[in-house]
């Protein structure tokens, strides 16, 4: 190459090169200790969600009247892939998905787009219309799921506690949001003694028209005075129900009170619209979502200290549980890193030290964390943080790293047993293999640039491939034209002059290059004999190898989803979710369990995608101890469905798969009549 020789540059100067060795290290262990840990690399979601609630409408109502002038605005927005919408009495949801390829940075200016004309068309909806609601926020995966539970608590002071632990959670650093999830909206119940209202010639109607006439908030006026103005202000707030009982009622001539009329009670809305049971019991949840680029496991430390610090001080006969924790998923992928890399280090110098010696091999396993500790270091520049993709980058390059270190050692051995003094043997390998390695590992590094730069969701989510790979393969050359020829001189041994003064001309190199002549001379059958076993290849891999771009997960959870017949009441939903936990319950291999009614489980894992509000469909998320745990209850539920023991509903059981979510609603998932779908720009779904 022209280019200094860097070979004889770190022998010459082996003091700096030492220092080099020695601050690559220390800078290699303060970047793997600091560096984010998350277990998925972060991904935008390009799907947001428009619901639009009108009580007593029916699907054709929502259809012709809401849903077709919600749909057509939102056909405006540019990147639009589709819209998937779910219609049902009295409330639509509209499930909006961009293209693949629409640029990450601006998918937050298209989810603005899509509200801003929600907002135009909200004021020409028919009246008594809620919405539309835009819920531009599906994409957050939650970091922890924290339930909190009361028997015979009223669900009020329940979720006034669970509110104040969420102010106390929001100041715990390192985490974005907290949300409140599957707290019972609290209503006040009129109940109208109808024979009387008929005797006096009232209607409903009239009560309420009474009732919002009185609590509207209208200016009264005000009075200057020398000092500050003074406002004058009716006291119209009817929350207290002593005060909306003491209503006053036009009957006539006469004037009666509220509650002569009717029965006033607090309540909760009921039916429910969503329902979070924890461990057999209602809960209210804790959503933690944590800030994009911190360090997982140290934030999962933090969240579990705040949780052991509030456990101290809850309500008599109240627990909080941890039902979801990324910080045992991260945990669990470092591990099997350090793991894997520690058998991949041992693996090399075995196989050196077989080939080349103990000192040539123990060369070779000192260049792998040093080169791992630089890609360590790169990775902290460029802000790439220790996750699933990058981890599973950096246990491939463990088996290409090493090969740059075993080129250059082995030929500095080769050189030495030709006679050469080391420092000369050192410096050769620059001269003869630098180019052809260096271009080997771009060569190398080039077949995963379609990752690296694919506009895509699956090349934003696996991107990180490219660039750890490029990092940690560059980085061994690096390594092993500087630091492996000062190591050679430090630790290999004396080499004698090999006797006939050529190597190659011993038995086994002999018989080698006839096997090389014997392949040129009869080259059309070598040629032949490759083209046959190319197509051999080719037939396998298109019939009999598995193909799966993103592997099956190892994680812990049971996916259980129920689906009744489309109209069921919650409560049916509900009594079939209870027989469900009951089987669970008994199962020793379940760690926690949590079910979600109404509507899907928060999205806790990046793939997973919570299902739409529906009041006939029930998940249930059963959480094993182990990959084996999770096996076994897939197995027994199976066994339980199997048998036919719930045949009002449609139950299947699945569990995580790896990669980014993809957005699909098929209507073999919808129990008969299926909906009325079609698809062309968008697809609707009818039920």
């Amino acid at each position: 190459m022209n280019f200094p020789n860097l070979s004889a540059l770190a022998v010459r100067e082996r003091s700096v090169t030492l220092f080099f060795i020695l601050l690559s290290v220390f800078a290699g262990v303060y970047a793997f200790s600091s560096l984010g840990r998350a277990e998925d690399p972060s991904f935008t979601v390009r799907v947001m969600v428009v619901s639009a609630i009108w009580p007593g409408a029916t699907p054709t109502e929502l259809q012709d009247q809401v849903v077709d002038r919600l749909e057509k605005r939102i056909q405006e927005v540019e990147y639009l892939y589709k819209i998937e919408t779910t219609i049902r009495p009295g409330r639509a949801d509209l499930q909006i998905e961009f293209e693949d390829f629409s640029p990450s940075e601006k998918v937050p200016d298209l989810f603005y787009q899509v509200r801003k004309r929600m907002l135009d068309e909200a004021g020409s909806l028919p009246a008594g219309v809620i919405g539309p609601i835009v819920n531009d926020d599906f994409s957050d995966v939650y970091f922890s799921l924290i339930s909190l539970t009361a028997p015979g608590m009223p669900m009020h002071s329940l979720t006034r506690e669970a509110e104040s632990i969420r102010d106390r959670l929001q100041r715990v650093p390192g985490l974005q949001k907290a949300l409140i999830l599957g707290e019972r909206s609290e209503r006040v119940y009129i109940d109208f003694d109808m024979n009387r209202l008929n005797n006096l010639g009232l209607s409903a109607e009239q009560i309420f028209a009474a009732i919002e006439n009185s609590n509207r908030m209208m200016p009264a006026g005000f009075v200057d005075l020398d000092g500050p103005r003074a406002y004058l202000r009716v006291d119209a707030d009817l929350a207290d129900l002593d005060q909306l009982a003491a209503l006053p009622i036009r009957v006539g001539d006469h004037l009666l009170k509220l509650s002569d009329l009717a029965d006033i009670r607090r309540g909760y809305e009921d039916p429910p619209s969503y329902m979070v049971r924890a461990d057999g019991e209602e809960a209210i949840l804790l959503g933690v979502v944590m800030q994009a680029g911190q360090n997982g496991l140290a934030f999962g430390e933090r969240l579990t200290a705040f949780i052991d610090a509030e456990q101290a001080k809850l309500p008599l006969g109240m627990s909080m549980h941890m039902l979801t924790n990324q910080t045992e998923a991260i945990s669990q992928a470092v591990d099997l890193f350090q793991i894997k890399f520690l058998v991949a280090v041992l693996v090399v110098m075995a196989v050196s030290v077989l080939a080349i010696g103990f000192r040539a091999g123990l060369v070779v396993g000192i260049a792998i964390p040093v080169t791992i500790g630089l890609t360590f270091l790169l990775m902290k520049i460029a802000g790439i943080n220790l996750d699933r993709i990058t981890l599973g980058a950096l246990i491939i390059a463990l088996g290409l790293l090493v090969d740059d270190a075993i080129i250059a050692i082995e030929m500095m051995i080769v050189k030495m047993e030709e006679g050469w003094e080391r420092v000369r043997a050192a410096s050769h390998a620059w001269s003869v293999t630098a180019a052809p390695m260096l271009f080997g590992t771009l060569v190398t590094v080039a077949g995963f640039v379609p990752i690296g730069f694919a506009q895509s969701g699956v090349g934003e989510y696996a991107g990180n491939i490219f660039w750890v790979l490029a990092f940690s393969l560059l980085v061994s050359w690096l390594v092993a034209v500087t630091f492996t020829p000062y190591l050679g001189v430090k630790l290999l041994p004396v080499y004698t002059k090999h006797q006939t003064g050529d190597i190659y001309q011993t038995r086994f190199y002999q018989y080698l290059r006839g096997v090389v002549k014997a392949c040129v001379r009869y080259r059309k059958t070598v040629v032949l004999s490759t083209l046959v076993l190319l197509i051999l290849s080719g037939v396998g891999m298109a019939t009999q190898v598995q193909k799966q771009f993103f592997p099956g997960s190892d994680r812990p959870e049971v996916l259980i989803d129920i689906y009744l017949p489309q109209g069921s009441a919650i409560a049916t939903t509900e009594a079939t979710v209870r027989r469900l936990e009951t089987i669970l319950e008994t199962l020793p291999e379940v760690k926690s369990l949590s079910s979600y009614i109404g509507a899907g489980a928060p999205r806790f894992f990046i793939s997973s995608n919570p299902e739409q509000p529906d009041p006939a469909f029930a998940k249930i998320i059963a959480i094993g101890h182990d990959a084996d745990a999770r096996d076994r209850i897939m197995a027994e539920m199976n066994r339980h469905l199997d048998a036919g023991e719930f045949p009002e509903a449609r139950v299947r059981v699945t569990r995580l798969l790896f990669g980014p979510p993809v957005i699909c609603l098929s209507a073999s998932v919808y129990w008969a009549p299926i909906p009325k779908c079609c698809a062309l720009s968008r697809m609707r779904c009818v039920a």
